[in-house]
C-alpha cells in the first residue's frame, strides 16, 4: 500500500491482536497521513468484564510494540458507567482520531450502548466522509450490519436463534448486509461452530428471517476485509477468506482477492453467487507466508517434541519447548486469544515434565543398551545347563533378576524383561 490520502474501512474476522494480523495493522497505518497518528481503542464490547483495563493495556502493548502505533482509550466508552464529562471527553477523542479501533467481547452489550450514544452516527460519518481508517473486529465487526448476532445468547445460554439491530455502517457503503466474524471457526471439533458459532442448522433458520434484500458478510478468523472508501475497492488478506451468501448460495473470495465495491455490490444481489454447494469450508490461505494461530503452533511444537522424544533427539525435544515458549511469549497480548494462550501453557508444563522424565530415565531404549550385557550372559546360562551345570547356571539368573530384569524359559528360548525403568543402578 503506498502512502498519501486514506480511508479505510477494515473487517477482520478475528486475530485482531495476534501475530497473523501484524502485517495487516501496519499496512493499514502506513496509509495514515500522520507519522504519529492520533489513535483510539473503543472498550465497549468488553467494557462488562472484570478485567477491562487488563485487556485494554495488552492491546496498547500489542499495537505499540507489534505495529508501532501509540493507542489511546477513550474514557467513558465502557458502557455502564458512559456519562457525563468523561463520555462527552471520549466521544471528542474518537470524533478526531485517525484510526479508530475495536475488538472482541459481545456484540449485543456493545450494540445495547452504541444504540444509546452518539458513536455510531461518529461511525457512520467517517464511513460517509473518509479520512483516517476504523479497523473493527470480532465482536465490534458483527455490530456494523443492518442486523447482528447475538452470539453469547445463542451459543453460551441457548437462547433461540434470532437477530439484533446492528449499527447498518454497511449501508453506508450501499450494501444491505450483515458481518459474521469467525466464519470458519472449528474450535468445536465434532459439532458445527462455523459462522461465529451458529452452525449450519441456526445460520439457515436466521437466513430466512433476513430481509428479501439483504445478503451476509462471513469473514473468515485471521482474515481481513479492507475497504478503500476513497477508490471504492476492496481487498481480502489473511489466511482465509470473505464469503457472501445469499439463500444459502455462496461465493468464496479468498486471500488476496481484489474488486470494486460495485462488484461487491453485485454478489451481495445474488449476481454471480455458486449453486448450493459445501458452504463455510475454509478458503485456501493466502500465498503469502503469516504466523499460525496459537492452537496450531502448540499442536505442532507437542507432535516435535514427541517425534523428537521417540528418535532419541534431545536437541529437538529442547527445541520444541523453547519454540512453544517464544510464541507464548508473542501470542500474550492477544486480547481474544485467553483461552488458546491458557491451554498453551498447560501444553508447555506438560512438555518440560516429560522432559524431565525422559532425563531421568534416558533416551535409549534400556533393552538396546542391556542387550550387549545380558545376551551373552544368558549364551552361556544355556549352554552350562546343556552341560548340567545347573548351579552356575542358577547364579547367571539370579544376578540378572537382583539386577532388575526378568527371565523366562520358554520351550524355543530365553525371553528376557526389564522389570522396572533402567537407571545408573542397571546401566
Amino acid at each position: 500500500m503506498q502512502r498519501g490520502e486514506c480511508g479505510l474501512l477494515v473487517i477482520m474476522g478475528s486475530g485482531e491482536t495476534s501475530p497473523t494480523m501484524v502485517s495487516v495493522h501496519r499496512a493499514v497505518v502506513d496509509r495514515l497521513q500522520s507519522d504519529r497518528p492520533n489513535a483510539v481503542l473503543l472498550e465497549t464490547p468488553y467494557g462488562f468484564q472484570e478485567n477491562v483495563a487488563d485487556i485494554s493495556a495488552r492491546a496498547q502493548q500489542y499495537f505499540h510494540r507489534s505495529v508501532g502505533l501509540r493507542v489511546s482509550v477513550p474514557p467513558g466508552m465502557r458502557g455502564r458507567t458512559s456519562a457525563g464529562v468523561d463520555a462527552d471527553r471520549g466521544l471528542a477523542m474518537v470524533q478526531t482520531a485517525d484510526w479508530i479501533f475495536s475488538g472482541p467481547g459481545s456484540p449485543s452489550y456493545a450494540l445495547d450502548h452504541w444504540h444509546r450514544q452518539p458513536i455510531a452516527a461518529t461511525l457512520a460519518e467517517r464511513i460517509r466522509h473518509p479520512r483516517g481508517a476504523v479497523v473493527f473486529a470480532s465482536a465490534a465487526a458483527a455490530t456494523m450490519g443492518c442486523l447482528a448476532v447475538p452470539v453469547y445468547e445463542i451459543y453460551k445460554v441457548g437462547a433461540a436463534p434470532h437477530w439484533r439491530e446492528g449499527l447498518n455502517l454497511t449501508a453506508c457503503l450501499d450494501l444491505q448486509a450483515v458481518v459474521i466474524p469467525h466464519y470458519d471457526n472449528t474450535e468445536g471439533g465434532t459439532h458445527d461452530t462455523r459462522y461465529s458459532y451458529l452452525g449450519e442448522r441456526r445460520l439457515s433458520i436466521l437466513e430466512r428471517e433476513l430481509p428479501a434484500d439483504a445478503a451476509i458478510l462471513g469473514v473468515d478468523e485471521h482474515t481481513a476485509v479492507i475497504v478503500d472508501l476513497l477508490r471504492s475497492r476492496v481487498e481480502i488478506t489473511g489466511r482465509g477468506g470473505l464469503t457472501v451468501r445469499r439463500a444459502g448460495r455462496s461465493r468464496v473470495l479468498t486471500a488476496g482477492a481484489s474488486l470494486s465495491l460495485a462488484e461487491l455490490h453485485a454478489l451481495t444481489r445474488g449476481d454471480r453467487l455458486a449453486s448450493t454447494r459445501a458452504d463455510g469450508v475454509p478458503a485456501p490461505p493466502s500465498r503469502t507466508a503469516r504466523p499460525a494461530p496459537l492452537p496450531e503452533v502448540t499442536l505442532d511444537c507437542e507432535r516435535r517434541f514427541e517425534a523428537a522424544r521417540v528418535a532419541g533427539a534431545a536437541d529437538d525435544m529442547v527445541q520444541a519447548v523453547l519454540d512453544l515458549e517464544e510464541t507464548i511469549d508473542v501470542w500474550g497480548a492477544d486480547t481474544d486469544e485467553d483461552e488458546g494462550t491458557t491451554q498453551a501453557r498447560a501444553v508447555l508444563r506438560s512438555l518440560i515434565v516429560r522432559l524431565g522424565h525422559t532425563a531421568a530415565a534416558g533416551l535409549r531404549d534400556p533393552h538396546d543398551r542391556l542387550r550387549p550385557l545380558v545376551e551373552p550372559l544368558l549364551a552361556l546360562r544355556e549352554r552350562l545347563r546343556g552341560e548340567q551345570a545347573y548351579q552356575a547356571a542358577d547364579s547367571i539368573r539370579a544376578a540378572l533378576t537382583a539386577a532388575g530384569l526378568i527371565i523366562h524359559d520358554t520351550r524355543v528360548g530365553t525371553e528376557w524383561d526389564v522389570a522396572v525403568p533402567a537407571d545408573a543402578s542397571v546401566a
